[in-house]
């Protein structure tokens, strides 16, 4: 039996989650390539510290010191069915749009789909350049090297991309997208699916990370931001909201360290703001909280010591 879906156009004859497929992807390069040359000043990030695809973008944007060369626009974390809006404390400084669906129809005056965020603009050329965040994230995290502040961090170094993609693969499916695929699930058997994948990968990670002190071994990559801005929503938001309600993040002894370890990392924690993340989900998705009262925990332990750093 299937239910009345939160995301209808997003969701298959079995009652299951199927997010839908990002139109912009061209690419920013160091070379210039592509037709868009990193440089300086030229683009600008339209972003939600409420949703992890975009804090995807903003971690990568402070670990590599790219906030001087790439200007950022925070929109509001309450959506209606006008989608992602710009408020009076952050407008938007490029166009003056109201509506970020505006600069989405701007570049394709036919686009119906659902908006998203993170929206990388060329302000040069007054469009979209990407709206992927796995793309944004990879750009970030090497194109503007001449820019940034640090260009000696690899977010994705050659010698570990085989395992970072594998790793990736697995992450994505069953737990960045497999919270969604719970939560916006239209039938019991949908929701059972994707419960076990999610569960079932957890437990794996928990047990990766008992022997590792990152995903891909003792170094930080962008492996690690992709489940970090999960992993962070999780308690708060994807154990109620979500129905994904078998274990904690706290109940897991390595991967509740884990996520303090990156919590705790220079440039991270001043990413993650649970007054917008809270606000959005419980205020947002009026089938799963049609009362849209924000409920005021739990209280999180995310200051105490990791006592991760003796991992490899």
């Amino acid at each position: 039996m299937t239910t009345g879906a939160q995301l209808p156009d997003e969701t298959d004859a079995r009652g299951a989650f199927v997010r839908q497929v990002n139109v912009f992807r061209d690419r920013v390069t160091a070379d210039g390539s592509s037709g868009f040359l990193a440089e300086a000043g030229r683009y600008h990030l339209y972003v939600s510290l409420a949703c992890p695809w975009a804090s995807r973008t903003i971690i990568a944007l402070r670990l590599k010191g790219l906030e001087d060369v790439i200007s950022m626009t925070i929109v509001d974390p309450v959506r209606d069915e006008r989608g992602w809006a710009f408020t009076a404390q952050d407008p938007d400084p490029v166009n003056g749009f109201a509506f970020l669906s505006e600069a989405y129809r701007l570049t394709d005056p036919g686009f119906d789909m659902r908006v998203t965020v993170p929206l990388l603009w060329d302000t040069q050329a007054n469009r979209a350049v990407n709206n992927e965040s796995s793309e944004i994230l990879r750009m970030l995290g090497s194109e503007f090297d001449a820019f940034a502040r640090n260009p000696q961090l690899g977010l994705y170094p050659e010698g570990l991309r085989e395992e970072i993609d594998t790793i990736n693969a697995r992450v994505y499916g069953a737990v960045n997208n497999g919270v969604y695929r719970c939560g916006f699930a239209a039938s019991q058997e949908a929701y059972d699916e994707a419960f076990s994948e999610l569960f079932g990968t957890l437990d794996w990670l928990d047990g990766l990370l008992a022997e590792r002190r990152y995903l891909a071994g003792a170094q930080l990559t962008e492996a690690d931001i992709r489940l970090f801005v999960t992993l962070i929503r999780f308690d708060p938001v994807y154990v109620g909201h979500f129905k994904c309600n078998l274990r904690r993040i706290a109940d897991y002894p390595h991967l509740s360290g884990y996520v303090r370890d990156i919590y705790q990392h220079p440039g991270v924690r001043e990413t993650v703001d649970f007054d917008h993340i809270k606000r959005h989900y419980y205020m947002t998705h009026e089938r799963l909280n049609p009362g849209r009262i924000v409920p005021r925990g739990p209280q999180l332990d995310l200051e105490s010591p990791p006592a991760r750093e003796h991992l490899g």
